[in-house]
């Protein structure tokens, strides 16, 4: 990391690439592979390995929402900021009293000179809860963890495929210009696919039918909350540092709403799979 800043003009409009429809599938697919070889081994170890890849993943989330909205550039209260949401994490494992340790980041947000600072501090705040969840859902379980990440995946790919394949009506072109409702629902398809692949592998209850594209649900709406932030910033990519696709933010951004559904639906039906809460 840098202090420079990651803003990347947007485009006027999001028409395809040299390579058309396709140009950046080779460059994501790519990046993917990695990724899911670091998911598939923090995942394995679980304990502190995936706590630290959790841990490390939020803070350069933290450091991207700061290098978004900060004006002028602040290299040092980015870095800083960063190392809050570490540090708060780390904190709130302690439980009780200690949760309080996820405001400090969103503080330093809201108290720092930046654009649209509440937006920025409340989203970090719900960016860090979903941390601390995660964190919580690997303590009962590897199964939850990989079934959580499908449907994200799953629902990403599908979309993907299908939003160009066939295109059609925009979900809320202002917003997100490439989110077609053919891929939203195509996102749900595969969200569900995976809930009865759980059901049938797994022995999950057949609740996990009914959650699993609600949970591909929340994860679009994380997807399109993240957009209207680069959207206010003017900028395409929360950064540079995955290949393919973008910011650290812009890869995981969906995993913050799949998380806080399942959060949110846990406080009113027990999850069909795994440990209870």
């Amino acid at each position: 990391m840098t202090g420079t800043s990651p803003k990347t003009p947007m485009p006027a409009s999001a028409p395809n690439q040299a390579g058309g429809r396709w140009g950046d599938l080779g460059l994501r697919l790519m990046s993917s592979l990695v990724l899911a070889g670091l998911g598939v081994l923090s995942v394995a170890l679980g304990g502190w390995v995936f706590f630290s890849m959790t841990v490390l993943i939020f803070a350069l989330m933290a450091w991207e929402l700061a290098a978004l909205s900060d004006t002028p550039a602040q290299p040092l209260a980015r870095m800083g900021i960063a190392a809050l949401a570490g540090l708060g994490l780390a904190l709130a494992q302690l439980q009780g009293w200690a949760l309080v340790a996820l405001a400090f980041a969103p503080l330093a947000l809201a108290l720092t000179p930046r654009r649209d600072a509440r937006l920025i501090a409340a989203y970090s705040l719900a960016m860090l809860l979903s941390a601390h969840v995660f964190i919580a859902l690997d303590h009962r379980g590897a199964v939850i963890v990989v079934w959580l990440v499908c449907i994200v995946v799953a629902s990403d790919v599908f979309g993907y495929f299908a939003g160009r394949l066939l295109g059609g009506p925009k979900v809320w072109p202002s917003i997100s210009p490439k989110k077609t409702w053919s891929g939203t629902l195509a996102g749900w398809l595969g969200a569900s696919l995976v809930g009865l692949g759980f059901v049938l592998v797994e022995g999950a209850g057949w609740g996990l039918l009914a959650i699993s594209p609600l949970v591909a649900l929340a994860s679009q709406l994380g997807d399109i909350a993240e957009s209207l932030i680069k959207r206010r910033a003017g900028v395409k990519d929360a950064s540079r540092l995955i290949p393919g696709h973008g910011g650290v933010i812009d890869r995981f951004d969906a995993m913050i709403g799949a998380i806080l559904a399942v959060w949110l639906l846990e406080l009113v039906v027990p999850l069909p799979l795994g440990a209870a809460l």
